[in-house]
């Protein structure tokens, strides 16, 4: 294991370790853009992911390109920051030392905003056969799934194999469900329509279960009940009140009773970053570890933890809720006390400022829960689409997205529908080339 001493001896300047390119990681980066800090931050991907918009890549209505940029590339402008592609491995808070795969760091500072994953509630098994959506490489695999179902189905001789192969169960309806049962059912009924001969794609059918008596419970029940509405007109069966019972290859099985399907979609749950519990404080049901009022842990003034990783509560004692605008501020809030950390001022409270929440449905079907104002159709889904093109990072990805969605308005068309099938080990490939070609080299 190599030390990179050099990060912290060449300099007398302190060295503020994020362990995280997300929006809470990027968010501390860049709020300490002016301080007199050397930066080192560390991701296990080259590129920060606007995740709001994964779906969309997963049912093909955007590139995997559009949604993501490099963080070196975001961050070269700044001066005082050093990405590292690495693992992190250990956290050392008495020593204070970060252990990656590669390399060892040591810090002055720290912030951890490494986010969650999906959690199947103690039944990991499901995960080979319910994938979850918190990557690019999740949203390109279901992409997949979702694509190739429809290619089985075309195939299929048997009825009862077609209608296997076009059954899509979405499980959870919190904001990730919603959309992706919406997207799926748009894909089936209007972009895919032309594209089969031998099936019609909107006969395909679509199942949004949710164990609450509601769907999206943290909006207001009317939009909720709106929402409801808007899924129902894309023919999306919404099934309230049901939990999953298990799950195979070939069915599932709501309260018991097995739906055939080979597509099963999870949005019921997440867990936070197993690094949270290297910190030795405490962390709830979650694996979030909970935070002091700055955001800093107990007993460790210079550690900080932000987004999905935090259990943090607002003045009210209600929690912070696992959302990007609540990392973003989170992260700024935490590079603002590492700011005065560093004047010997004392650290500031972090209030929440909640902005309200969107969820989309489908073509100009959207909800907004602004908490003035509530309202959902086409303003609401404008709205959605307006603010998530602000938060978008990299203007390239936003003209890209937006010439996208309005193509996709106008002709109901979707360009992304490619599958990327790996050769199986020892297949032969049709029609080889005579000569081996000769490798480009980069320039």
């Amino acid at each position: 294991m190599t030390e990179i001493s050099e990060v912290g001896t060449k300099s007398d300047l302190p060295v503020v370790v994020i362990i995280g390119g997300g929006f809470g990681g990027l968010a501390a980066a860049r709020a300490l853009k002016d301080a007199p800090v050397r930066i080192v931050l560390i991701d296990r991907s080259n590129h920060h992911l606007f995740q709001p918009l994964l779906y969309q890549v997963a049912t093909s209505g955007l590139a995997a390109a559009d949604i993501a940029k490099p963080i070196r590339s975001i961050l070269c402008e700044q001066a005082n920051v050093e990405v590292f592609l690495d693992e992190v491995m250990k956290i050392d808070t008495t020593s204070k030392l970060i252990v990656t795969a590669d390399l060892t760091f040591r810090y002055d500072y720290l912030v951890l905003a490494c986010g969650a994953r999906h959690s199947y509630f103690g039944k990991d098994e499901w995960e080979q056969y319910a994938p979850g959506l918190k990557t690019l490489r999740d949203a390109i695999d279901l992409r997949h799934r979702i694509l190739s179902a429809f290619e089985v189905a075309e195939k299929a001789s048997d009825p009862e194999e077609r209608k296997q192969a076009t059954t899509f169960v979405v499980v959870g309806g919190g904001p990730t469900g919603v959309e992706m049962a919406g997207a799926i059912s748009e894909l089936a009924r209007f972009t895919l329509k032309k594209d089969f001969r031998y099936i019609n794609p909107a006969d395909a059918s679509v199942i949004l279960v949710e164990a609450a008596p509601r769907i999206l419970p943290v909006f207001d029940s009317s939009l909720s009940a709106k929402a409801l509405q808007q899924l129902k007109d894309l023919h999306v069966d919404v099934r309230l009140n049901t939990k999953v019972t298990n799950i195979t290859e070939d069915y599932v099985e709501l309260d018991g009773v097995p739906v055939p399907t080979r597509t099963v979609i999870w949005a019921a749950g997440n867990v936070a970053s197993p690094l949270g519990k290297q910190l030795g404080v405490e962390t709830d049901r979650q694996g979030r570890v909970v935070v002091n009022s700055d955001m800093s842990i107990p007993g460790h003034p210079e550690v900080f933890v932000v987004g999905d990783m935090a259990f943090a509560k607002r003045t009210s004692g209600a929690p912070v809720p696992g959302v990007s605008p609540a990392a973003m501020q989170g992260g700024r809030h935490v590079g603002s006390n590492i700011s005065r950390l560093l004047k010997g001022e004392a650290t500031k409270p972090f209030e929440y400022l909640d902005k309200g929440s969107m969820a989309t449905i489908g073509r100009h079907a959207a909800v907004a829960d602004l908490h003035i104002f509530k309202f959902g159709g086409f303003l609401a889904w404008m709205a959605w689409a307006f603010i998530h093109l602000y938060f978008l990072v990299g203007f390239k990805n936003r003209v890209r997205v937006f010439l996208n969605w309005a193509f996709s308005y106008f002709t109901y068309s979707k360009g992304s529908r490619l599958i990327q099938v790996q050769p199986k080990q020892g297949a032969v490939l049709h029609n080889p080339p005579a000569e081996p070609m000769p490798l480009e080299k980069s320039s």
